[in-house]
């Protein structure tokens, strides 16, 4: 659904006066605040939805998404003989999030992270699939496998498959809350403001009563375009509460950088961005400032494996790879990245292993017909088939020997290296590095050859040792995998998987994991765990739920999970408040 500046009441019209009064401000349209909005609406409050885009950026982050959810014993993994339960999602989440002694009990700074994270799986396995079915919203049937861990049970990681991919990538999430708003807009409930920037919050009594906000130039940028900050007008809205729904800090490099613990490495100068110009946790500075409570900030959910866009369309614009388990995965000198660092495993854990060395990228090492078989790239608009919900485009992305979006994007790409042998392929990874500006690392062809060889003496030999050639002979157990995610095991040389090929990754920043303090309905508590009256927030601002729903570790498919979660939760329990 497209929404046009006709569509929406325009900054600078007489219906913008400089002080307003209203129900509710939302701050961010987003899916959090869109969903927050429809809650709110549907239940008869008058919103006001602010954002500093242009409308073409109507949506925010979600738009450019693989439209990916977790869910749980659905009815797409059993068709596909998946046994899963609450119960074992929830065992995943806690040995991922590993929360702080205590939260579970109710203590300690994870307590509220741990209340939603509870919620949130029930949620997963119970309401979030029917709820979005009634919407319209439809799933792509073959379950993918992220984050599989590699750990001992107890560990990190999905012990099954979970990743359901929306029919429509993220568009097709966005829909139904778009639709909404625009039928709230025209019934005279919401009103929806584009090139508004919050400065501050308004503070009566100890009370958040409102904000305050530069009206913006208006913009011709397109989605995502970075637009312009030039000052037109202020004003002043009054509410009976605001709600935080801007998302997190994945655009601000510089604070990325500063939240990032030290115990994890350095974050290199040289930086991809998975996430808009406009993603930059201004509004949760004002948050702060009007008292809200912080937590667990230098928890953050970045990606070792991007690649730059050859056609961006925001500053440092990085996609990620989304890639099956059967690349080798190599430092910037070449060595290989330890058990269970493969690929698709844990992304953290490989991010942390490339910061911990200082280095600003790292390789996979595969071949032409691994590529084919096992890469995905993340986000809509790599995935025009079913962003498009074309099936006749969806079917010649698996038929044999045709081209498809990541064949094209390679082809596009100075990050894809191709070689006839290992010793060229060296070679060109080695003029890759050296012909960037500040990177580091030299990978030896004989040693690289070594490599290969070992590994592909592994895969010969029909069983072999070598923990990442077992846990591919696993995941070709289950169907998906089979057919569409996993190359058969072959040696990487082999002339007809050819040619070789090293793609060079580099750091991706996305995902906030900390943030604004909430409690189990949404409301943001100050320093002393007391809540802040006026004040809720949702989404990646809130850490998805409670300032942290993930702790340490995300399993994938749970941030638009998450904005949906505590946007129809913190939407609902504001509406009851406001009777």
């Amino acid at each position: 659904m497209t929404v046009t500046a006709d569509s929406v009441t325009r900054p600078g019209d007489p219906a913008h006066p400089r002080h307003v009064a209203t129900d509710v401000v939302v701050v961010g349209a987003g899916l959090s605040g869109l969903v927050t909005a429809a809650q709110l609406t549907a239940a008869g409050r008058r919103v006001v939805l602010l954002d500093q885009e242009p409308p073409a950026s109507l949506g925010g982050q979600a738009f450019w998404s693989f439209g990916g959810l977790f869910l749980v014993d659905s009815p797409e993994q059993r068709r596909l003989g998946v046994h899963d339960s609450v119960d074992l999602a929830f065992a995943d989440w806690l040995g991922s999030a590993r929360f702080a002694e205590g939260a579970a009990e109710g203590r300690g700074p994870d307590r509220h992270g741990y209340a939603w994270a509870r919620g949130f799986v029930d949620f997963a396995g119970g309401e979030m699939r029917s709820w979005l079915h009634g919407l319209g919203v439809r799933w792509f049937p073959l379950v993918q496998w992220a984050e599989r861990g590699g750990y001992p049970a107890g560990g990190h990681g999905n012990s099954v498959p979970r990743f359901h991919v929306t029919w429509g990538t993220g568009p097709g999430i966005l829909e139904p809350f778009v639709r909404a708003a625009l039928d709230a807009h025209r019934d005279g409930l919401l009103d929806l403001r584009f090139r508004h920037r919050v400065t501050s919050l308004v503070t009566t009594d100890g009370r958040v009563t409102g904000v305050r906000a530069e009206r913006l130039a208006p913009s011709r940028a397109g989605r995502g375009e970075p637009s312009s900050r030039e000052v037109v007008g202020e004003v002043e809205i009054s509410a009976g509460a605001v709600v935080i729904a801007s998302g997190g800090i994945g655009a601000n490099h510089e604070l990325v950088r500063e939240r990032w613990p030290a115990s994890a490495g350095t974050l290199p100068a040289r930086m991809l961005s998975g996430v808009p110009d406009s993603t930059d946790g201004l509004m949760i500075g004002h948050a702060a400032a009007a008292g809200a409570a912080l937590v667990h900030e230098d928890r953050m959910w970045h990606y070792p494996e991007g690649i730059a866009n050859h056609s961006p369309v925001w500053t440092a614009h990085g996609i990620r790879i989304l890639p099956g388990p059967s690349s080798l995965w190599v430092d910037a000198d070449g060595g290989r990245l330890p058990a269970p660092l493969f690929p698709g495993f844990d992304a953290l854990g490989a991010l942390e292993h490339v910061t911990a060395r200082g280095d600003d990228h790292s390789w996979f090492v595969l071949n032409r017909r691994i590529m084919e078989t096992e890469f995905a790239l993340s986000g809509s608009e790599q995935n025009p088939d079913l962003t498009g919900r074309d099936v006749r485009l969806l079917l010649d992305r698996v038929r044999p020997g045709a081209v498809g979006p990541v064949a094209r994007f390679a082809e596009q790409s100075p990050e894809f290296v191709f070689a006839d042998d290992v010793a060229g392929l060296a070679a060109g990874m080695n003029a890759l590095t050296e012909a960037t500006p500040g990177a580091r690392g030299h990978v030896d062809a004989d040693a690289l050859a070594a490599l290969v060889a070992a590994r592909d003496a592994q895969v010969l030999s029909g069983l072999g040792k070598d923990p990442q050639v077992t846990a591919v002979a696993a995941a070709r157990r289950f169907s998906v995998d089979r057919v569409m995610r996993v190359a058969p095991p072959r040696a990487l040389t082999d002339p007809q998987d050819g040619p070789l090929l090293a793609v060079r990754l580099s750091v991706l920043t996305r995902k906030t994991l900390g943030g604004l303090h909430t409690d189990a309905a949404g409301r943001a508590l100050d320093a002393a765990g007391e809540v802040l009256p006026g004040l809720w927030a949702v989404g990646e601002a809130a850490g998805f739920g409670g300032g942290g729903v993930h702790g340490h570790r995300a399993l994938e498919g749970t941030f638009l999970g998450g904005c949906l979660f505590t946007g129809r939760t913190a939407g609902r329990a504001l509406a009851r408040e406001l009777r």
